[in-house]
């Protein structure tokens, strides 16, 4: 119950800094500017994101110990990187929410300084009109982005975010693995799982939102088809192979004897055989 209930907290987390954020523009400048006026709802959504990941460790660490439980092959070092990968991404998220804010601060007090070079601006802005516009803007966001990789906390939020992604994509994809082979997952979910950690990396959050509500869910046995046997057996139930079930669906029925047969049926059977 307290995983399902934290998978569904983490949910909901992952969804609110869309609604919470203010932040908009079409350029680095602009998303500064922004940042600048509405630095409340940055570090906001980045503390949510942050909560999100932290609360994830939760039904990550709760199937793989129950996979753990069900094969001794399953190694128990790993635990230690299933729960710390998300605390370094939810560090590194929410220093990368004070970088932005320092980023912002130092930009529009006119300290930043642009450093694109005139060829640059020429070859950027020659289909451009009107041309000395565009060149303001190219400035201004070339400024900002030196704004940003200049800021004091944006080397430590780069390194404990990607270094947490990578360690979160290691521990869920061996976490899936053996989830699938005690039978704690299907085939399908746990394969899915596996791919997760990389699609997480590529930014594609919506799929960590529809697989952890699916976990959470089989927690609580809420799916149409029930939790799979292996969490009733309490050890591992592996899913059959391909080969497996064809061999098994083109097994003969063995006849089965009737106690009460009629008499004589058997002597019957064997001269209609000779």
């Amino acid at each position: 119950m307290p995983a399902a209930l934290a998978a569904f907290a983490a949910v909901i987390l992952l969804f609110l800094p869309g609604f919470v954020s203010s932040v908009s523009g079409s350029g680095e400048a602009e998303v500064l500017r922004s940042i600048d006026a509405h630095g409340s709802s940055v570090t906001l959504s980045s503390i949510l994101q942050a909560a999100a990941f932290l609360l994830l460790a939760f039904p990550l660490a709760c199937l793989f110990m129950a996979a753990r439980a069900r094969s001794e092959r399953v190694l128990p070092a790993v635990l230690a990187i299933v729960i710390a990968a998300p605390l370094l991404v939810g560090v590194g998220t929410v220093l990368y929410g004070q970088a932005r804010q320092e980023a912002a601060d130092t930009f529009v007090a006119g300290e930043a300084k642009p450093t694109i070079s005139k060829q640059d601006l020429k070859e950027r802005c020659e289909d451009e009109k009107p041309v000395a516009g565009c060149e303001t803007e190219k400035r201004e966001d070339d400024a900002a982005s030196n704004a940003l990789s200049d800021a004091s906390l944006s080397t430590p939020a780069g390194i404990l975010t990607l270094g947490g992604g990578l360690l979160f994509a290691i521990g869920l994809f061996y976490t899936c693995l053996w989830a699938m082979r005690t039978g704690l997952l299907s085939r399908f979910w746990g394969s899915l799982g596996m791919a997760l950690g990389i699609a997480i990396l590529l930014g594609f959050v919506i799929l960590a939102i529809f697989w952890f509500l699916y976990l959470g869910l089989l927690f609580l046995g809420f799916l149409p088809g029930g939790k799979p046997p292996a969490w009733e057996e309490g050890e591992a139930v592996p899913w059959p192979t391909p080969g497996e079930r064809a061999a098994t669906e083109l097994e003969p029925s063995e006849a089965v004897e009737d106690d009460d047969a009629e008499p004589g049926a058997e002597l019957r059977k064997r001269k209609q055989r000779e």
